[in-house]
């Protein structure tokens, strides 16, 4: 491990940029909506402060004062927690179904969803399991030969890697998340690929994931006319397609500068889930193209530093919880905005930092903080 130094504060800057923006944008996106359902224009924003902000901003804390190798030590144990809650969703008086979707677990007033803290923790126990596997293979090659520079994961880590994600796949299969589960695949692929494995176990896996992807549209009615609605959106423009209909309208409607804050019409009723999947369009309409490419931006600058910390650190866990925090944040962002300009089809996953819910939050400013600790034992 490196010698400590200052965390990167270009990290931290633009994680606090984002926060703030996201908290001015939904209490322009929620407030005509709060009203209408709570008769006070500021009830989701206070929640999203009390049960998102708040929480996540301690923990977050506390993953950044942790050390490196205690996240090593209990990563498996974050995984078993994080799947046993995710079991937890489907018992009676615990868990919480909404719209036939069995996510939530409630605990009075209170209620989160487990598996947006899944793409944290599965990504802390690949990143450990992918790198004990290296440190394994330098032992042994220590003994017989010098290492080569480029040091491979033995061969024989594809089975036990499917068998890892197959497990995490039924549990988000049976809620059903396919969207969490779509961005958990990529990133687990991603972070198995940068830890040195033979290309052809990532062609593999790629196409064992297209397969599955296949077999999950053609068994479900509505993932199948979802998928027909984004090759053909005019074909049911007031049915499946009414969403991305209104999020294209909304997103034109912006031009270069927008409508103003607050002056969105479609969050008045028209575009569904304004502040959650669908705040992108908004922010597109209010902020118009200049704000919205500024969030691009954003999230640009966030993979740059991101990657920049994972690159400069020596220690191997410490490199892939790096790239799979990054890939997984900024994977989400771009997944979630290219569905609202119609480049991908409709998944239902937040907008990171911006979009109402918090568990989303929370969970990734954890995943900040642990970037940041990482940040603190980068070379310069």
């Amino acid at each position: 491990m490196s010698k400590k130094q200052s965390p990167d504060y270009i990290l931290i800057g633009l994680i606090l940029f984002l926060i703030i923006f996201g908290i001015l944008i939904l209490t322009s996106v929620s407030a005509s909506i709060s009203q209408e359902r709570f008769g006070q224009p500021t009830y989701f924003l206070f929640h999203q402060l009390i049960f998102g902000l708040i929480p996540g901003c301690i923990l977050g804390y506390l993953a950044f004062r942790a050390s490196v190798d205690f996240l090593k030590r209990w990563s498996i144990i974050f995984l078993f927690i994080n799947l046993l809650a995710m079991l937890l969703v489907f018992f009676p008086g615990i868990g919480l179904s909404l719209g036939g979707a069995h996510r939530w677990i409630s605990l009075g007033p209170f209620s989160f969803q487990p598996s947006e803290f899944l793409k944290m923790t599965f990504v802390l126990y690949l990143a450990a399991w992918v790198s004990s596997r290296i440190e394994i293979k330098k032992t042994k090659a220590k003994s017989i030969k010098p290492l080569p520079q480029s040091l491979e994961v033995e061969k024989k880590a594809l089975l036990p890697f499917l068998l890892i994600l197959s497990i995490i796949s039924l549990f988000l299969i049976f809620q059903p998340d396919i969207s969490t589960l779509g961005i958990i695949v990529i990133t687990a692929t991603l972070i198995y690929f940068l830890a040195g494995t033979p290309v052809y176990h990532t062609i593999l896996i790629f196409l064992i994931g297209i397969g599955g992807l296949f077999l999950l549209i053609k068994t479900s009615f509505y993932r199948f006319n979802r998928f027909i609605t984004f090759l053909n959106p005019e074909m049911d423009p007031m049915g499946i397609g009414y969403q991305i209909k209104q999020a294209l309208i909304a997103v034109g409607s912006g031009g270069i500068l927008g409508q103003g804050l607050g002056a969105s019409l479609q969050k008045t009723g028209f575009l569904p889930h304004p502040i959650s999947d669908s705040i992108f369009a908004i922010l597109a309409e209010e902020t118009g193209f200049l704000g919205s490419f500024t969030l691009v931006l954003l999230f640009l600058i966030f993979a740059w530093r991101g990657f920049y910390i994972a690159k400069k650190n020596e220690d191997k866990f410490s490199q892939l919880v790096a790239l799979g925090i990054t890939l997984w944040i900024v994977l989400q962002a771009f997944v979630n905005i290219g569905a609202m300009l119609g480049i991908l089809p409709l998944t239902g996953i937040p907008l990171p930092f911006l979009s109402y819910g918090g568990s989303a939050l929370i969970a990734e400013l954890i995943g900040a903080g642990i970037l940041l600790n990482i940040s603190q034992y980068s070379r310069n």
